[in-house]
């Protein structure tokens, strides 16, 4: 087996870098083609796998955690603020995402 070019520490940059990358593209191309803005989701969502980094904060709570795709208030998301919580709703699967507020 041969060994790796890049270091993991530089995969993992190159990774994110391209992530959010993906991100703004799917947030450009959302209000034309939904299905491709999800598929740029789901191509962050498989490099973050394979390199095993995390998808920053910011750029995860814009995607469903339940069936991945990409999340826009107002068109296919609800946000509401309930008992310290943010509570945010897809609207494509009728599931929730709830987040604390830090006090």
């Amino acid at each position: 087996m041969s060994k790796p070019l890049l270091s993991k520490q530089k995969q993992k940059e190159i990774a994110l870098q391209r992530i959010k990358i993906l991100f703004q593209q799917a947030e450009e191309v959302f209000p034309k083609n939904k299905e491709l803005a999800n598929r740029y989701l789901s191509l962050a969502r498989k490099i973050a796998m394979k390199v095993h980094a995390q998808i920053p904060r910011e750029l995860k709570r814009r995607m469903c955690k339940h069936c991945y795709k990409y999340l826009k208030p107002g068109v296919n998301a609800r946000i509401r603020t309930r008992d310290g919580k943010v509570i945010i709703s897809c609207l494509e699967c009728k599931k929730f995402i709830r987040i604390p507020i830090k006090k």
